[in-house]
């Protein structure tokens, strides 16, 4: 079935309706919090600028929106000049194993250690909160298993995939101790509780925490490149077996 023709046809528009869903859920999201912004009394609170710069400082809204950014080319890709191709671009495929990784340690981040806490945003939307950190990482972790022509990378990818999130976390550091609080007021602002040197924990606990999410982003990273490997492997046997099967009606 994966590698049929109507599969092949189908899957972009799961990609695309993913796509479309992501950018509505982060619209909602910061409709939200600018809405909350422009009714705060306070300076630090209603100070709109800086509420829109935390907001697209959070990783799961860069990684969503990457997402959102990919999975719309590869239904474009598949719908115009990939409509042929047996393999997706090796520019594309790196590009996916980026966000497949960086959607499925947000799902598991999330999860295991965010749920259930208010999150620095504004009141946060329940539906495009459950999209953003549940539904699109299933997307990609389903696209990773049954999108159509994937491509086996080499795992130098893994460095590759590493490179935005450690960025994602030297800029955080840097930027927090810079930026009020808009809530609370507090001479410092982080996106994610576990990035806070001022609590529980201190230095030593964001160190921690950040060398945990760094081994886990590679972890994953190691397994989307497993399975496309694994992935590529299979459609070869496949289409050898679909050779062998027409090549006595070829002579």
């Amino acid at each position: 079935m994966l590698g049929s023709l109507a599969w092949s046809r189908t899957w972009p528009f799961v990609r695309a309706a993913a796509a479309l869903l992501t950018f509505f859920a982060i619209g909602a999201q910061l409709e939200r919090s600018l809405g909350n912004a422009l009714a705060n009394p306070t300076p630090h609170g209603s100070h709109v600028p800086t509420v829109i710069a935390n907001f697209l400082s959070f990783f799961t809204i860069q990684s969503n929106l990457a997402a959102a950014v990919v999975l719309a080319i590869g239904a474009i890709w598949a719908w115009t000049s990939g409509r042929d191709a047996a393999r997706e671009p090796r520019w594309y495929a790196t590009l996916l194993a980026c966000v497949t990784t960086y959607m499925i340690v947000t799902g598991i981040v999330y999860n295991l250690l965010l749920r259930g806490v208010e999150l620095p945003q504004g009141v946060t939307v329940p539906w495009s909160n459950e999209v953003l950190h549940v539904v699109i990482p299933v997307v990609l972790a389903l696209d990773l298993l049954l999108a159509p022509k994937r491509r086996a990378l080499a795992w130098s990818s893994v460095a590759i995939v590493l490179i935005y999130p450690l960025a994602w976390i030297g800029y955080t550091v840097v930027r927090g101790p810079l930026i009020v609080a808009p809530a609370t007021a507090d001479p410092w602002w982080y996106p994610y509780p576990f990035l806070d040197p001022h609590g529980p924990g201190g230095v030593a606990s964001v160190i921690g925490y950040s060398v945990a999410i760094a081994v886990a982003i590679a972890a994953v990273a190691t397994l989307v490149v497993w399975v496309g490997h694994r992935r590529e492997a299979a459609d070869d046997i496949t289409l050898g077996e679909a050779a062998s099967v027409d090549a006595p009606s070829a002579r």
